[in-house]
């Protein structure tokens, strides 16, 4: 999940700087109105976030906590209904606003959602008996 966001990041960089034939177009990876600078530099953000999590995870640091596992797990429920609900929006109304059918951020608010389920279920099956 990681990589596919970063694929995502580094994609939409590539268009705005060295556009690549194969790859869609710059607009393409924007969702938002928020100016592209501002947006790489969030992205960049939670791609070490995220790193960072994996690596925790990874080397076994990660100190797992039922209640982080459950308050993650409800934003992450809720995350990706929202995502999935958009994206339903955007194939079922012709005329639904750019928002709703702009694929490839919607696709990746999935991605991102899943990564927070996943980091959920880390804290909620590594935490102890005595942690529940």
């Amino acid at each position: 999940l990681l990589i596919l966001f970063g694929l995502r990041v580094g994609g939409q960089a590539v268009q705005r700087w060295w556009p690549q034939s194969f790859l869609p177009p710059f607009g393409d990876f924007q969702g938002s109105g928020i100016p592209y600078p501002l947006l790489l530099t969030i992205q960049v953000g939670m791609l070490a976030v995220m790193a960072w999590v994996c690596w925790r995870v990874q080397s076994g640091t990660l100190v797992p906590r039922l209640r982080t596992g459950r308050r993650l797990r409800v934003f992450g429920g809720l995350y990706l209904a929202g995502s999935l609900a958009r994206i339903t929006g955007g194939l079922l109304v012709p005329d639904a606003p750019h928002w709703f059918a702009a694929w490839i951020p919607a696709f990746f608010h999935v991605v991102l959602a899943a990564f927070v389920l996943v980091v959920a279920h880390c804290h909620l099956h590594g935490a102890t008996r005595r942690d529940r």
